[in-house]
């Protein structure tokens, strides 16, 4: 099959059409917008305190969060695979952000959303979207936890009001910084986040489907306003938010700051195609349709090129949000599009209001998102998995918090593969009942000089060894142990290969190195039973047809055909 083609035909370009367009092409009528435009103000008025929380918790403005919520909120929609995502910032680029700027400044920050823009739509382009399904469960989850310890720690100084100039970013210096300010706390700040939480879980419980995060914050505003209460406000630590979108601009960058930047926009464009895919999957299995999700990665580059462009912050899909679109009635991607129409129409009549919004009131609302995001019961499951998988887990949650989120990813996924190139290696022993991970071996124990122990009905100066299952890294180093072991080279060696289905590079030169030995040793080299995709790929590779490698279709007919008489 075509890799540059959809698997159930037509053009490639057809898989990157927006599913805006789909739902345009198969009927659009007044009803489906009424529905649309009620999910797209009730989406809006659950991201309004989201999108400036988040935006604090990352260490900038809360109108940079709004814009994020509008700009790449509409483009995600617009373009998106899916028919319900919604986009915008969220918790899992917090600690990311964060950095960023402590590092390079919010320009910085700029430049490096602009740059996993470019990257997500190149991965796009490169139809790597189901790849990055494959992330494994235990390093999302240990990653998407530590996130959240992330989170609720850097809330604790709004939480009890405490005076703190800078707070520092490292976790444990963190929690040092807060425990020797416990003096500063702000008694009545502590009584507006109280309250701020309790309003929030309650309503959940009690009338789920009112916007707990909005009353709450609204009436925490009220009651500082009201009762006069000594406690930090937007206004008060940020002036007064602009009440328009900034006119878009490209950043002046220098090749010296996009080498630096590099770590940074991979791992931003890492979680916005992880986050965004994992939440059209979630879309799918709440509506029973079916996102694209190369067009989707598009869609999520084209939106952080647009953010950054007018100053937002990275953005992805919002599961959440998305699972509030789609219980409100949405139909199509025209609810999201309208999502970011109201949030701008809040900030053109709203931005005066937004001043008395009290920080505390914020920090609660981004501490209920961060335990939704810490996946409690996903954790506790996956500690009872097999103990390579609760590694990964630990490992990934552990640097995640104490050291950084890229360097949690790196090492996550390579633990992960290594586990996984460990499991598949077991399951060829398995099969073949040898050792395909070869370990030290003590000279001096009994037996440690072994014969191989050959096939009793191949005639003398033959050998045959079949292999079985995936012919990868993992196993390539089995093949220059089975002539160690038989000593004394052979005149015929019969490699049975007709239960490999796949071969990789590394397997292929493994192949090589092993023919090029026999042809040194005089062994004549009988490949048996090749599948189709295995020859391919020898062929295109340049391993077959070669001087001293043979092609047969069963081990009978390559020693009928070729042992020595």
């Amino acid at each position: 099959m075509n890799v540059y083609a959809p698997a159930k035909g037509g053009p490639a370009w057809h898989l990157f059409v927006p599913k805006l367009y789909t739902v345009l092409r198969q009927g659009y009528d007044a009803a489906g917008f009424r529905r649309d435009l009620l999910a797209g103000l009730t989406v809006a008025i659950v991201a309004l305190p989201l999108a400036m929380a988040l935006a604090i918790a990352s260490g900038t403005t809360p109108d940079k969060g709004l814009v994020t919520a509008v700009v790449a909120g509409f483009l995600i929609s617009a373009l998106g695979g899916s028919r319900f995502q919604i986009g915008g910032p969220t918790g899992a680029f917090v600690v990311v952000v964060y950095g960023v700027i402590a590092k390079h400044g919010y320009d910085g920050l700029v430049v490096a959303t602009a740059m996993a823009g470019v990257l997500l739509v190149i991965a796009g382009f490169a139809r790597l979207g189901t790849w990055i399904k494959y992330i494994p469960l235990p390093v999302v989850t240990g990653f998407t936890s530590g996130i959240a310890v992330i989170i609720a720690s850097s809330q604790v100084a709004d939480l009890l009001g405490l005076s703190i100039d800078k707070v520092p970013a490292e976790f444990i210096e963190k929690w040092a910084a807060y425990a020797s300010h416990l003096g500063t706390a702000n008694y009545a700040a502590l009584a507006v986040a109280t309250g701020a939480l309790a309003t929030i879980l309650g309503l959940r419980a009690l009338a789920p489907k009112l916007p707990g995060f909005l009353i709450a914050v609204g009436g925490a505003s009220l009651a500082v306003w009201a009762l006069g209460l000594d406690v930090q406000t937007i206004g008060s630590r940020f002036g007064d938010l602009p009440s328009t979108l900034p006119a878009p601009q490209v950043p002046a960058v220098d090749l010296a700051t996009l080498r630096a930047l590099i770590p940074s926009a991979f791992t931003i464009a890492f979680l916005a195609g992880v986050e965004s895919l994992l939440c059209a999957v979630v879309a799918d299995g709440m509506t029973g349709r079916r996102h694209r999700s190369n067009c989707e990665l598009v869609a999520q580059g084209v939106a952080n090129l647009g953010s950054a462009m007018f100053g937002g912050l990275p953005a992805t899909g919002a599961i959440a949000r998305t699972a509030t679109n789609i219980r409100a009635g949405a139909v199509s991607p025209v609810a999201g599009m309208l999502h970011a129409v109201f949030l701008l129409l809040f900030m053109l009549l709203l931005a005066p209001l937004v001043r008395y919004i009290p920080l505390a009131s914020l920090a609660a609302v981004l501490v209920v998102v961060a335990w939704n995001m810490a996946e409690i019961e996903q954790f506790t499951h996956l500690m009872s998995a097999p103990p390579g998988d609760r590694l990964v887990l630990l490992i990934t949650f552990v640097l995640t918090v104490l050291v950084d989120l890229t360097v949690a990813i790196e090492v996550g996924v390579v633990l992960a593969a290594v586990l996984f190139m460990h499991r598949m290696a077991e399951a060829v022993q398995q099969q073949t009942h040898e050792r395909l991970i070869v370990e030290d071996e003590d000279d001096f124990a009994p037996g440690a000089a072994r014969s191989y122990d050959r096939r009793r009905d191949l005639p003398p100066g033959v050998e045959s060894f079949e292999m079985r299952g995936p012919f990868f890294f993992g196993v390539a180093n089995l093949l220059g142990d089975i002539l160690d072991r038989i000593g004394r080279p052979p005149k015929l060696f019969v490699l049975v290969l007709r239960e490999v289905p796949v071969i990789d590079a590394t397997g292929i030169g493994a192949l090589r190195s092993f023919a090029d030995r026999c042809r040194r040793d005089g062994t004549q080299l009988v490949l048996v039973g090749l599948q189709p995709a295995v020859q391919a790929s020898l062929e295109r590779m340049g391993v077959i047809p070669r001087d001293g490698i043979a092609l047969a279709d069963s081990l009978d007919s390559a020693v009928a055909r070729l042992a020595p008489r």
